[in-house]
């Protein structure tokens, strides 16, 4: 296991999710100031993926240079505002995670199917066997 280039991939990943946010940022903001060019970057996010961040810059640059200055700006602030937090987050996020994904297989391999126990004779109710003890025989 390469927990380096795992790392690596997850920034990247992190990257582009992060410039997504930005984006949806901006065009919020373009919608109330400026509608005809949030229209036209949602037309230009059709044709060019978002996916790979850096591509998407690129190509936002040699179209829109106004609008790409103003995504690496948020991208910047949105990550400065929530980098301190995330690692725990995240920790705590796979914790959760798996501690629910683990709770919810233990539940499915431990329920009963009565049409399987119904197949399996020695699974058949067994008649009640004599303890002894009978109430009413007073």
């Amino acid at each position: 296991m390469d927990l380096k280039q795992i790392a690596k991939d997850t920034t990247k990943t992190l990257i582009s999710y992060v410039t997504y946010q930005a984006l949806r940022v901006v065009i919020a903001q373009l919608d109330e100031t400026e509608p005809k060019r949030a229209y036209w970057l949602r037309q230009f996010s059709l044709r060019v993926s978002v996916q790979d961040s850096e591509v998407y810059l690129t190509a936002l640059f040699q179209e829109e240079q106004r609008i790409a200055f103003r995504l690496l700006t948020v991208r910047e602030h949105v990550v400065e505002e929530m980098a301190d937090y995330l690692p725990e987050m995240l920790r705590t996020g796979i914790q959760q995670a798996n501690l629910q994904q683990r709770t919810q297989q233990l539940e499915r391999m431990t329920q009963t199917d009565p049409a399987a126990s119904a197949s399996h004779p020695e699974q058949a109710e067994q008649p009640e066997q004599e303890s002894g003890y009978q109430p009413d025989s007073y």
